[in-house]
């Protein structure tokens, strides 16, 4: 499981915290989980750049740290799993330069056509705003490698569009893992991405709805298309025959700002998928008032590895 926007700590206490007096506790009639393994991620929201990547002429604002945040590690996320964690093989990419990304999409000053930042600050800039994670979890005989991100919001910016352009490299970043791009190297000095034969799951607020106007779809479209990923289409609870197709994949609700499909569960080809929901009960259904708990809707996917 990952969990999203929760602090992070090199001993992973909190996660470790919300685990053992949460998810171990049964609540509302549901049983207790338990998850004896957890992983929190190293994250660069609140980690101090040292330049003025706001442009307003000062240091040390939220928005100049390599990624938001107030304090280090704040939105960071965690990986809870009832199955062993291969520590040792875990690869980061925390320090992964954006300029790096072939065709990287520089922001640019629509009135001047002038970069926004600055060539200086442009080879500085890291791609990821909390991190990219490639975590292996031994399954059985099986290794399942959980790629996991959380791409800036592609909003909260102005006409040079410097977090939408992050969010769709971001995302771009995890179709060269699938194709084992040369020139990516992680924060341990490997080279390379995932081999071929690897069996994995992309997961994360991604913040992009492949529908989307507010971001660019592009890169969420083409991840989703690529040859090595099995989009499940997660359905609301309470989606039925009447729903729109457009709404019933959605999985947060941004109230003025409408409901997207934002949040991603996507597994491997060599998965089986038996079910795919997103927990968005309706009014009537048990749950209805958790939701309450975050803009963000539960994903989730049931499936099996077969046999090698």
């Amino acid at each position: 499981m990952l969990l999203n926007e929760i602090d992070h700590d090199a001993d992973a206490s909190t996660v470790k915290l919300l685990r053992d007096l949460y998810l171990a506790v049964a609540q509302d009639g549901c049983e207790s989980i338990e998850y004896p393994y957890v992983y929190s991620a190293p994250s660069n929201t609140g980690v101090n750049s040292a330049l003025d990547l706001n442009r307003n002429g000062r240091l040390g604002d939220p928005e100049d740290a390599w990624g938001f945040g107030v304090y280090e590690g704040q939105y960071a996320f965690a990986v809870l799993s009832r199955y062993p964690i291969e520590t040792e093989k875990i690869r980061t990419f925390q320090t992964f330069r954006w300029s790096n990304l072939p065709n990287a999409l520089r922001p640019i000053e629509p009135e001047t056509k002038q970069p926004y930042y600055s060539d200086e600050v442009w080879k500085s800039l890291r791609l990821s705003s909390k991190n990219h994670v490639d975590v292996p979890i031994r399954v059985g005989d099986r290794t399942v490698h959980l790629l996991a991100s959380h791409p800036t919001p592609p909003v909260f910016d102005g006409l040079e569009d410097r977090n939408g352009c992050r969010n769709h490299d971001e995302i771009a970043f995890w179709k060269h893992y699938l194709d084992d791009s040369a020139f990516l190297v992680d924060d341990g000095g490997t080279k390379g991405g995932l081999k071929e034969e690897a069996t994995f799951v992309i997961v994360g607020d991604l913040n992009s709805d492949p529908q989307g106007s507010d971001n660019r779809p592009e890169a969420i479209r083409s991840l989703l298309s690529h040859a090595r990923v099995n989009d499940p289409q997660p359905r609301r609870l309470s989606a039925n025959d009447s729903t729109p197709m457009t709404d019933a994949f959605d999985t947060a609700d941004f109230g003025r700002n409408g409901e997207m499909r934002v949040d991603y569960v996507l597994p491997s080809r060599d998965f089986q998928i038996s079910e795919a929901n997103v927990f968005w009960p309706s009014a009537d259904m048990k749950g209805s008032k958790w939701i309450h708990a975050s803009d963000h809707r539960m994903v989730w996917v049931k499936g099996v590895l077969p046999s090698r």
